[in-house]
C-alpha cells in the first residue's frame, strides 16, 4: 500500500509544492529515503522511529520506503518529520489515508513524539490555501497559520493528539491568528540639531522613494540622520506587513504566530563581503539585502568608501540587485522592483579617489522592494 500526504519545499520566499509517498511492502527490514533528500531529511528515519516508539507503535518488520516527489527538487529542513510520521501511519492503516490527502502537513518530530515548530509555516499555509487545502503544523506555529485566511488549521501539540484528532476521539481546538507587533521606537529626526539641508534631502528620498548618498567628516551625524529614516516612512500596509513577515517566517525569526508591522533596517559594516551583502552559496543564508524587504538599507563607511568604491565584487553584485538583474543565489531566486539607481550610481562612479587624509566618509542609503523571481 502507498500512502501520500502533501507537504512544501521552501525556495527563498517560494513554496513548492511535495508529495510524500510512503510505501510499506514485503521484503527485507529496511527505512530508506529517496527524492534528493539533504542530511536533516535523511536522519528524519531515526526522528520518525524514536517517535512512534514514544506513542506505542512500532514499525512493522517490512520494507518501508519514502519517495519524496519530485525526485529531482533538492529537499532541505526538518519539516518533513511529520508528513513522512504520517504518510507512514496511513500506510500502516493507524490513520485513514483518504483524510491525509485533504491537508499539507508542516513540522519537526522530536523523540519523544512532540511536534516542534519548523521555519516556514506562513508560506506553507498561503500555499495549502492557494490549493484548497488545510494545514497541519505545530501547535506553537497555529497562530502564525492562522494568518494565512480561512483555511482549516490543525496545530499538533503532539503525534499521539495528532491521531486522537483525525479518528474523531479528541477533536484539536483551531488555533487564533496571532496579534501583530506594534512599532518599535525607532530614531526621531528631532534628536538631529541642525543640518536642515540633509533633512530635507532624507524627506524628499522618503517621500518619493529614492537613494541618498551623505558625504561628509565624521561626526556630522551620516549614520543618524539614515537611522532616522524608517521613522519617517509610512507605515507598512497590510500586504507589505505579510510579505516582510513571510521573509521572517522563512529565516524562523517570527515569534508567537506576530505580524511584523515594523519596517526593516539593515546598517551592514563597510567590510562586509559580497557573500554577506547578497547571500552566496546553495543554501538560504542569513544576509543583508535580501532578507530586507520593503526595507531601508544603510551602507556605512569608516574611512575609505569601501561599498562605493573598494570593494569592485561587493559593489558590482549590489548594483546587479538593485538594477533588477537575478541575485548570484538559485534558491531565493529574487529581484528589485527599484528601478531609481542610476542616477546614484553615477554619483558612485564618479565620487573619485577618497581624500589623501581619508577622513571623509559616506552614506549610501537605499530603499528596498524584493520580490520572488517567477
Amino acid at each position: 500500500m502507498v500512502s501520500h500526504v502533501a507537504t512544501v519545499a521552501f525556495l527563498g520566499l517560494e513554496a513548492r509544492a511535495v508529495e510524500v509517498q510512503v510505501q510499506v511492502a514485503p521484503g527485507v527490514p529496511a527505512f530508506v529515503v529517496v527524492g534528493l533528500p539533504d542530511k536533516a531529511v535523511a536522519e528524519s528515519r531515526e526522528r520518525v522511529r524514536a517517535a512512534l516508539s514514544a506513542i506505542g507503535l512500532a514499525l512493522p518488520p517490512k520494507r518501508i520506503t519514502v519517495n519524496l516527489s519530485p525526485a529531482d527538487l533538492p529537499k532541505e529542513g526538518s519539516h518533513y518529520d511529520l508528513p513522512i510520521a504520517l504518510g507512514l501511519l496511513g500506510a500502516m492503516g493507524v490513520i485513514d489515508a483518504e483524510t491525509l490527502a485533504a491537508y499539507v502537513v508542516v513540522g519537526e518530530l522530536g523523540l519523544d513524539g512532540r511536534v516542534a515548530p519548523a521555519p516556514g509555516v506562513l508560506l506553507a499555509a498561503l500555499h495549502a490555501s492557494e490549493r484548497d487545502l488545510g494545514l497541519v503544523c505545530p501547535a506553537a506555529q497555529g497562530p502564525e497559520a492562522a494568518w494565512a485566511g480561512t483555511i482549516e488549521v490543525i496545530g499538533a501539540p503532539d503525534l499521539l493528539s495528532l491521531i486522537g484528532h483525525f479518528k474523531g476521539g479528541a477533536p484539536l481546538t483551531p488555533p487564533l491568528p496571532g496579534s501583530a507587533d506594534a512599532a518599535a521606537p525607532l530614531a526621531d529626526l528631532k534628536q538631529v540639531k541642525g543640518q536642515e539641508t540633509a533633512k530635507r534631502a532624507l524627506e524628499i528620498a522618503a517621500a518619493g522613494g529614492h537613494n541618498l548618498l551623505m558625504s561628509g567628516p565624521p561626526g556630522a551625524g551620516k549614520s543618524l540622520m539614515a537611522a532616522c529614516l524608517p521613522g519617517i516612512l509610512p507605515d507598512l500596509t497590510p500586504a507589505e506587513a505579510l510579505e516582510v513577515s513571510m521573509v521572517a517566517s522563512v529565516a524562523g525569526e517570527l515569534q508567537d504566530g506576530r505580524l511584523i508591522r515594523a519596517r526593516p533596517f539593515r546598517a551592514p559594516h563597510h567590510s562586509a563581503s559580497m557573500a554577506a551583502l547578497v547571500g552566496g552559496g546553495c543554501k538560504n543564508a542569513e544576509v543583508d539585502v535580501p532578507p530586507q524587504h520593503w526595507a531601508s538599507l544603510s551602507l556605512l563607511s569608516c574611512d575609505v568608501p569601501a561599498i562605493a568604491m573598494g570593494s569592485k565584487k561587493a559593489s558590482g553584485a549590489l548594483l546587479r540587485v538593485c538594477e533588477g538583474r537575478t541575485l548570484g543565489v538559485p534558491p531565493q531566486r529574487l529581484r528589485t522592483e527599484w528601478s531609481r539607481l542610476k542616477p546614484t550610481r553615477r554619483r558612485l562612479k564618479s565620487c573619485g579617489p577618497p581624500p589623501s587624509h581619508s577622513r571623509w566618509r559616506m552614506c549610501w542609503l537605499s530603499l528596498l522592494h524584493y520580490t520572488v523571481w517567477p
